[in-house]
């Protein structure tokens, strides 16, 4: 193991002591440690063989107060139990595993006030840029994200009136496009069941509400929702609820795919036909959906590319070339599967 010299004085050695060692400025150690590409190869070999020497390690914190950001990007999230919100994070990490920067995770837990008091701490940490899942913040959330002084995206939905940057797709779109499938195919008392009733799935539900309107074939009765924490026996629960409210019901739209295949496993335990007598449509296309029997069509939502597009946005913003267009729909796609081929 080779040992830092030891410096006049003692302590760890500073970049003006690597500067010396390497007969360069200070700024020019500092430039080919965070931006390598303007210093030529043979200054940086020559920088770094005094680094090598001294044992010189950078201090991010040190950095942080020269450049006055941390190299922290800040992100939100409302669970890191769901997996729809694990492959945005995962496409985040990987996005920046080779960069200097470092991740902060928050998890709002589907609060407001939550989110308004990790904003407040982050805020205060000055990031290099927050990540922000959805569009209904507060007004006090929304007010610390303008006043954030670093690029802002929110992620998973898109909307006209961004804090910053925005990269998602439209729910009420994804939720109409769901409804119109099962239509097309045939089923007319389309059901919607749906759990956890966030900002996004109601857009969900008001897609779903207008494509059965401009059917001629919406019923109030057809709707079963609740607040509770969505999981697959609630699925089945609620698909129960909603026989009891409507027994000829035909379809179920479901505002998420564990509540889709809760669905799917009533049906067996009843005895009931899918897709012959009940077809089912889920949404977000998770993995169980291509396996479960019969197969599930679902509404695929690209989770881990907006990921790695929102930190592609916030980059290219801390670099001076901040995007021209700040909204980015992705937008989704209809798998169709067994449970609706009627």
């Amino acid at each position: 193991m080779i040992k830092p010299r030891s410096r006049r004085g003692g302590g760890r050695p500073t970049i003006s002591d690597v500067a010396r060692k390497a007969g360069v400025g200070a700024i020019t150690v500092s430039r080919a440690l965070r931006e390598p590409e303007r210093v030529s190869l043979d200054l940086r070999r020559q920088i770094q063989a005094a680094i090598d020497e001294l044992g010189y390690v950078p201090d991010p914190n040190a950095r942080a107060l020269a450049s006055a950001r941390a190299e922290v990007f800040g992100v939100l999230v409302p669970s890191l139990t769901n997996n729809v919100f694990a492959e945005v994070v995962r496409g985040i990490y990987d996005s920046l595993s080779d960069s200097p920067f470092r991740i902060q995770l928050g998890n709002t837990h589907y609060s407001g006030l939550e989110e308004e008091r990790l904003l407040q701490l982050f805020g205060s940490q000055r990031p290099a840029a927050l990540i922000v899942a959805g569009i209904d913040q507060t007004p006090t959330s929304r007010k610390l994200l303008e006043n954030a002084g670093c690029p802002v995206v929110q992620v998973m939905e898109t909307g006209p009136d961004p804090v910053d940057m925005m990269v998602g797709f439209s729910h009420l779109d994804g939720g109409r496009t769901a409804t119109d499938h099962l239509i097309e195919v045939g089923y007319r008392r389309i059901a919607f069941i749906g759990a956890r009733m966030d900002p996004r799935s109601q857009r969900r539900l008001a897609g779903y509400r207008a494509a059965m309107e401009k059917a001629g074939l919406f019923d109030p009765r057809l709707i079963t929702t609740t607040p509770l924490l969505s999981s697959v026996p609630l699925g089945r629960e609620l698909f129960r609820d909603a026989l009891a409210k409507m027994p000829t019901l035909d379809g179920v739209f479901c505002n998420n795919d564990d509540i889709a295949l809760g669905v799917l496993f009533e049906c067996h335990r009843a005895a009931i036909d899918v897709p012959k007598t009940i077809g089912i449509v889920g949404f977000n296309d998770l993995d169980m959906m291509q396996v479960a029997y019969p197969s599930i069509t679902s509404i695929r939502t690209y989770r881990y590319e907006i990921g790695r597009r929102a930190v592609a946005m916030a980059l290219a913003a801390i670099a001076g070339d901040r995007p021209q267009v700040r909204v980015v729909d992705l937008g989704f796609e209809l798998k169709r599967r067994e449970s609706t081929a009627r």
